[in-house]
């Protein structure tokens, strides 16, 4: 049975992780767009910020609602082979859900200039007039992004993980043709346009999937006494709650860096979408795999499996996510040059990029973790208790951002720094509370793959740093030939060295990780 479950994960992981992989690439490439074409300026401030909101209403009403509610009461439903009642349940919350969507679009629309000091209170005489206009346009791209998650919760009920990370690629391709097209003929307003097509695209991928499964069952009702409903209510809401306070945070942070000197918040900005690039691919990739499979486990009562599973996800996320992070640290420099640094993107801006990109670097390895820690409390159907370790998380990181701010001279690096400690924080509450709910989670393995990950990792940066420095005495750093010569490879060294000491120290998670290569060139084949 362990096995098996471990070939579920491995088969949905190697979908998601290379689709994943593209869409991250594509990110990259719209972020480099964004620099490229706008520059780190006040304007590309006012866009990001108009972004806060509208993302905020889609974590909560579709993260929340998906994660804690809508897959784990659909997948039992669908555990116990009673499709029928499943689609009775999801008609309910579906037609709910998007009422609730158009609701918020319209008022979101109407109400901006009230919600716009929100996120900008840094903002004042064109750059807030901007910022409303912005928002304004922007909204209606949560209603499409909102459909698509939408379509993708349904989707990963059935074990179907293709077209739903196939979206974001679209999202992503609407932005990059936004900024390239449209930017030079209406400036920052092709990125806004951009986006709400790249959201309809992203739902329109999946929805003809989600049709046909849905024609059979579908109704078009709203019964909120059924008891699936009631129960994916009591569990939405606490994780709503929760999101919130976790959101705050970005918001917090956002709100503070609009104080500080002009460009903060796009450093931050994409000092965080690197971040998110190994984050996004292995620990979201693991995490959306292993999650039915738990919610299933959960459904027919098999807590041993269940533990074993939930471990055996968090080491494969520490395997990667650790020397992803040290590398992160060592090439901070030579990585946000390649990526960025081009056209109204200075020398300046990749330094204060790589600062702020410094700091967030430690948080990775904790918010991979939280990644699948979530999923294991939502699959126990528990919303509660995240919700109170996230209330108390969104208060450190808040005390922290304030005292490095007010007793430090790091800016932007300080609230990148406060957003890492407090993300630490989070993940050892959440794994201690964890470990005692399900027991031998936070193992002997599990320690000794963060060990071995950490040691491996740091004699892997050290090797990476000094490849990169000697390539720079030979190679034209004011090329982009340079760069990405330098670049990958330091980069190749790096992993090269990780996975030889991998081999040294006879870490288990690498014959898991290979595998994964394996299927995808064998089914390329």
């Amino acid at each position: 049975m362990e096995n098996e479950n471990r070939e579920q994960v491995a088969k949905a992981a190697s979908i998601v992780m290379l689709a994943i992989l593209v869409s991250r690439i594509l990110g990259f490439i719209r972020e480099r767009a964004v620099a490229e074409v706008f520059g780190r300026t006040a304007t590309t401030d006012v866009f990001f910020a108009a972004f806060a909101l509208p993302d905020l209403m889609y974590q909560l009403l579709v993260g929340g609602a998906l994660s804690s509610a809508f897959i784990p009461v659909f997948t039992q439903y669908l555990a116990k082979d009673d499709e029928k009642e499943a689609w009775y349940v999801a008609s309910v919350f579906l037609n709910t859900t998007f009422l609730i969507l158009l609701l918020i679009m319209v008022l979101g629309v109407v109400f901006t200039p009230s919600l716009a000091p929100l996120v900008g209170m840094g903002f004042s005489g064109e750059q807030r007039d901007l910022l409303v206009l912005l928002m304004r346009v922007t909204f209606p791209a949560v209603f499409f992004t909102a459909l698509a998650g939408l379509c993708m919760g349904v989707l990963h009920s059935y074990q179907k993980f293709l077209l739903p990370a196939l979206g974001p690629i679209v999202y992503n391709m609407g932005q990059i043709l936004g900024a390239y097209i449209l930017g030079p003929i209406i400036g920052i307003m092709g990125m806004a346009v951009g986006t709400v097509l790249g959201a309809m695209g992203n739902f329109g991928i999946q929805f003809p999937a989600v049709l046909r499964r849905a024609k059979k069952h579908y109704r078009p009702i709203l019964d909120f006494k059924h008891p699936g409903i009631r129960r994916m209510v009591m569990l939405m809401l606490p994780a709503i709650v929760g999101l919130s306070i976790s959101q705050v945070n970005v918001i917090i942070s956002q709100n503070l860096a609009s104080t500080l000197e002009t460009g903060s918040i796009v450093a931050l900005r994409l000092a965080n979408r690197l971040i998110n690039f190994p984050l996004g691919i292995f620990a979201m990739g693991i995490s959306t795999a292993v999650f039915p499979t738990l919610a299933r486990l959960t459904a027919r009562g098999e807590t041993q499996e269940f533990s074993r599973t939930l471990s055996f996800g968090l080491r494969i996320v520490f395997f990667i996510t650790i020397p992803s992070a040290v590398g992160m640290a060592f090439l901070r420099v030579p990585i946000v040059r390649l990526l960025f640094e081009s056209g109204e993107f200075y020398a300046a801006d990749t330094l204060a990029t790589a600062f702020a990109l410094l700091f967030y670097v430690p948080g990775l390895i904790a918010q991979s973790a939280l990644q699948v820690t979530t999923r294991g409390f939502y699959s126990l159907q528990d919303t509660k208790t995240p919700v109170k370790i996230g209330f108390v998380t969104v208060v450190v990181n808040f005390l922290l951002s304030l005292a490095f701010l007010n007793w430090t001279n790091l800016g932007a690096g300080g609230l990148a720094f406060a957003y890492s400690l407090s993300s630490i924080f989070n993940m050892l509450l959440a794994l201690g509370i964890l470990g005692k709910r399900v027991g031998s989670l936070v193992d002997g393995r599990m320690w000794a793959t963060f060990a071995k990950s950490t040691i491996a990792s740091l004699l892997m940066g050290i090797s990476a740093y000094y490849t990169a420095s000697f390539l720079e005495s030979y190679l034209s750093m004011t090329s982009k030939l340079g760069q990405l010569l330098q670049t990958f490879a330091a980069i190749g060294v790096g992993v090269a060295v990780y996975l030889v000491l991998s081999f040294v120290l006879k870490m288990e998670e690498t014959d898991f990780v290979l595998g994964l290569v394996r299927n995808k060139l064998k089914a390329r084949g």
